[in-house]
């Protein structure tokens, strides 16, 4: 998992492919406001970051990385674990702080509420 402006310095000019012949099964790419990628050697998966009002970058990539390997650990698939993690670092750039805006399981569909929807 790194920045798309890491893996070219970790593997090259494509750095997807040189990862995978090096034994890497899954690569993930963060983007920022641009979202990610997720790649297996059969699949590909492109999810836009959400949008949400930033109110601090702190702990972006690190809240992105816990949703991804959260839903590692849950055995969903790659578009679910993407999603997730796009999801997370959304909570955590829309909060001051590094961790403070991190959601809860209940809390990680709450960005998809209509404006003004009553949470309970």
């Amino acid at each position: 998992m790194a920045s798309d402006d890491e893996l070219p310095v970790l593997a090259g000019t494509d750095p997807v492919a040189a990862l995978f012949a090096a034994g890497v099964r899954e690569v993930v790419v963060k983007r920022g406001a641009a979202g990610a990628s997720a790649y297996t050697v059969t699949e590909a998966v492109e999810r836009p970051a959400r949008s949400v009002p930033v109110v601090d970058t702190v702990g972006a990539g690190d809240a992105f990385v816990a949703g991804y390997l959260s839903g590692l650990l849950d055995g969903v698939d790659l578009a679910a674990r993407l999603d997730r993690a796009v999801t997370t670092g959304a909570f955590a750039v829309a909060a001051r702080g590094d961790w403070e805006g991190l959601p809860t399981r209940t809390e990680l569909g709450l960005l998809d509420a209509v404006p003004g929807t009553t949470v309970r």
